[in-house]
């Protein structure tokens, strides 16, 4: 019995302390999406609809040498949302991979409007896509992360 209440405090414990890191980390993106020194406001509004053009020239900057614009663009964004993937099925055990890959596409997706409508950025399709696959790798790092602690556990209690 007192195991069992000692598992569901510390249970509670690992969710208050994940939820505040989980909101810590959504405040520091909002600052890099929305605010950081290198946010620039644009008059004409800027988007790109189709699907792997941005990515395309990301990859012809990294051919050309330009690799600190190649990292900063197409991995950034990547791991912008890699903590997203990671933090969300820790935290809801109910995320499942295809929930969370509609909740990054749609995190996401909200990110790419909000800079449009506040003009403080452009809103690309291929940002999405690799926001996406930063949430959908970071899930899979939290998965494989889940079963090491299983086996920490399993180890622990036997």
């Amino acid at each position: 019995m007192f195991v069992q209440l000692q598992n569901l405090l510390l249970k509670r414990v690992l969710f208050i302390v994940g939820s505040l890191i989980f909101i810590s980390y959504l405040l520091f993106l909002s600052y890099l999406l929305f605010f950081a020194y290198y946010r620039q406001s644009v008059i004409i509004l800027d988007y790109n609809l189709v699907p792997f053009s941005t990515i395309s020239l990301y990859f012809k900057l990294l051919a050309t040498g330009y690799y600190y614009a190649w990292f900063t663009n197409f991995w950034g964004n990547i791991l912008a949302f890699m903590p997203f993937g990671f933090l969300i099925p820790l935290l809801f055990k109910r995320f499942y991979i295809v929930k969370t890959v509609i909740t990054s596409s749609m995190a996401s997706l909200l990110v790419e409007s909000l800079q449009l409508s506040f003009r403080i950025g452009s809103f690309d399709v291929d940002d999405i896509i690799l926001n996406t696959i930063g949430g959908l790798c970071g899930y899979l790092i939290a998965g494989i992360f889940m079963i090491m602690m299983n086996k920490v556990d399993k180890i622990i209690c036997s």
